[in-house]
């Protein structure tokens, strides 16, 4: 793969080549095939119907075919919202597994009509993983692009967009303090904030917070920032202080959607994110 289509991301290859090891080797003759259309937003199903072809002559950079026999086509309201999900992989090519019997139930004209007023429980599960990835896609891009140094600065935006005035420490030693945070133009008016960043996913324990705090005089805040998490010594030591704070990254990932409207450019660039209208999910008791 490399060799025939050097232009493709280092990282893309594994994935590129194990789809079409999959489709060449895998995929048999008789087996199902769903194909979400797009443009008229039908579920299409077919079957295998002969072996692998390669025909570059066909153009359009798809030279890999398989013959398919398309026996039926049905609207996507048809289909949970779960199945829906499953089958809306960025992938090209993939084994449906989790409504593997919905689609063939469907194929056999085993459609069951689900009343307006029955919530769809797959619903709820899939805003749950969309959330859950976005989540997770934002701390996975900030522990890969902004290690170290750069990761304070990150924050000092990010304090900024919630009304501060920052100062960052230049890269390399600190003595524990990455940033200063302020309200007035010149930083001498209350509070002062002492702030520390780790841009690794790991624990951060006791002795390195109360190392934070060993930096703050009576009159001052400390704020502790991390990717990753702290320990339960050290969120009990951060309980007992009035005038310390921690923000883990479950946390740091809420402030940062809060805020991301409000972020320049280069950091919507480095979390390039879109809004989107899901599902809410009411408790029974809503009105």
């Amino acid at each position: 793969m490399v060799e025939a289509y050097p232009e493709t991301k280092p990282g893309a290859v594994p994935v590129a080549a194990g789809q079409l090891f999959r489709f060449i080797h895998e995929l048999q003759v008789g087996d199902v095939v769903v194909f979400p259309g797009k443009s008229d937003r039908q579920i299409h199903f077919g079957v295998v119907e002969g072996d692998y072809k390669y025909s570059p002559s066909l153009g359009g950079g798809y030279p890999n075919i398989r013959p398919v026999k398309w026996m039926k086509s049905l609207p996507r309201t048809s289909f949970t919202q779960g199945a829906l999900y499953e089958i809306g992989s960025a992938m090209s090519f993939f084994q449906v597994k989790t409504y593997a019997d919905e689609f063939l139930a469907a194929l056999e004209g085993e459609i069951k009509t689900v009343e307006p007023e029955i919530e769809d429980e797959t619903v709820a599960y899939v805003v749950a993983d969309i959330e859950q990835n976005t989540r997770d896609y934002i701390l996975k891009r900030l522990s890969q692009q902004l290690k170290g140094h750069p990761f304070a600065h990150f924050i000092g935006h990010l304090l900024e967009r919630m009304g501060y005035r920052t100062r960052v420490s230049p890269e390399g030693p600190d003595g524990g303090i990455d940033i200063i945070a302020h309200k007035d133009e010149l930083g001498f008016g209350p509070p002062i904030i002492k702030v520390q960043v780790k841009s690794n996913d790991g624990s951060i324990g006791d002795p390195t917070v109360s190392s934070l705090y060993g930096k703050i005089a009576a009159d001052e805040f400390g704020l502790f920032v991390t990717l990753g998490n702290f320990t339960k010594q050290a969120a009990n030591f951060a309980a007992s202080k009035s005038n310390l704070r921690l923000i883990d990254g479950e946390e740091l990932v809420d402030l940062i959607l809060d805020h991301y409207e409000e972020f320049d450019s280069r950091y919507k660039g480095l979390l390039p994110l879109k809004k989107v209208y899901i599902p809410e999910i009411l408790d029974d008791n809503s009105e």
